[in-house]
């Protein structure tokens, strides 16, 4: 028992414990936000599922972060695969909750559900960041920077497939953040960003469907269709509204507690916050998740080896994309796409996935030193 309490005491004073502790606050208070949002259906099962999602969440992360993060290098070949079979079924056997569009989850026995794209994330951001190490200073040369091209847009073509454009766009934004981070030049960049103008109107009229094009143009006409593609942000700006400084009290929110608000639980999880818990309590998510990406990216500026500092670049361009999004959503800035607003959202798979994640940050930072030791032999 002796040797338990010591394995734990180990770990508390080798972690970093200010990362795991913003972690588990924000997660908890994502909780208490999805419980209230979700109290009108009459049933606790996402609660109880994202409670349940968060300590898995925390046991992986202790496991995940006492392996050394260095041996990915030979694994990577397995954790790709690992990750990647789950997102290739779903085109076969995939099937699309109620209120989305896309084939991106698998059933599980008990009633469960896997969205495997999740867990391709962090699949990619380890294999993208081994990558790039391999190629290092080479980075530059078009002979090896259209491999990593190729590497990186092969989620984003796979998850568009399955129709989570949302999705593909994080995986998007985690590829150029991590290349940016390993050197690529700016002209690279400005080439691409003219590219993207260029074949934007192409995109717009010959890929996208009406009803993504509607999302589009109600960021421009935000009452222009208030019982079609403008109810959900409409909605979401009068429970905003509604919210003041110090919010209406949890499970008082007049839009929130009759599901007025589509996905108010899930996506729209800050526009519930805003209405029960008001400015203060938006302001104390954004401040977690702020802290949370800053503390990431410290990690990386200590990590020893360059794939470690580019593991923490590609869970920061995650995190940090996905709350951008989200939260352009919730404001009517940016089109409704489906991206979660990370540790708040309702979403087992989510959770449970980012904390793997996490975990392999929390590896960088306890083997941060060229000899990692025990306090207790």
């Amino acid at each position: 028992m002796r040797a338990i309490w010591n394995s734990i005491a180990d770990y508390i004073r080798e972690c970093d414990k200010l990362l795991l502790f913003l972690c588990i606050a924000a997660s908890g208070y994502g909780c208490i936000a999805v419980w209230s949002a979700t109290k009108y259906i009459g049933t606790d099962r996402q609660v109880i599922t994202q409670f349940v999602a968060l300590l898995l969440g925390v046991v992986a992360l202790v496991l995940i972060s006492n392996v050394d993060y260095n041996r990915y290098k030979k694994l990577w070949p397995i954790i790709a695969a690992v990750c990647l079979i789950p997102v290739i079924l779903t085109f076969f056997i995939g099937f699309a909750p109620a209120g989305t569009d896309d084939k991106a989850w698998l059933r599980l026995p008990g009633g469960l559900t896997f969205q495997p794209a999740e867990l391709l994330k962090i699949a990619f951001i380890i294999t993208f960041s081994i990558h790039l190490e391999k190629v290092g200073e080479r980075l530059n040369n078009l002979k090896y920077l259209i491999p990593l091209c190729l590497h990186g847009a092969f989620p984003v073509v796979l998850v568009h497939f399955q129709g989570d454009d949302g999705t593909a766009m994080i995986f998007a934004v985690i590829m150029l953040l991590m290349l940016f981070a390993a050197g690529l030049k700016a002209r690279y960049f400005i080439i691409l960003a003219v590219a993207v103008l260029i074949a934007a109107p192409l995109i717009y009229f010959l890929v996208m469907n009406a009803d993504q094009q509607a999302r589009i143009l109600s960021i421009f006409n935000l009452e222009d269709d208030l019982q079609g593609s403008d109810w959900q942000q409409w909605r979401g700006r009068i429970a905003l509204a509604n919210g003041g400084w110090f919010g209406k009290g949890l499970f008082k929110g007049p839009l929130t507690q009759i599901g007025d608000v589509p996905e108010s639980y899930n996506d729209f999880i800050f526009v519930s916050i805003g209405e029960e818990l008001g400015i203060v309590g938006c302001l104390i998510c954004l401040l977690l998740l702020a802290f949370i990406c800053i503390r990431i990216l410290r990690i990386g500026a200590i990590a020893r080896e360059k794939r470690g500092k580019l593991m923490c670049v590609g869970m920061f361009a995650m995190l940090f994309s996905q709350i951008i999004i989200n939260l352009g959503m919730c404001l009517s800035i940016t089109p409704v796409i489906g991206v979660p607003l990370p540790f708040f959202s309702a979403g087992g798979t989510s959770l449970a996935c980012l904390y793997l994640g996490l975990g392999v940050i929390m590896s960088i930072y306890m083997h941060r030193n060229s000899r990692h030791m025990r306090l207790y032999d």
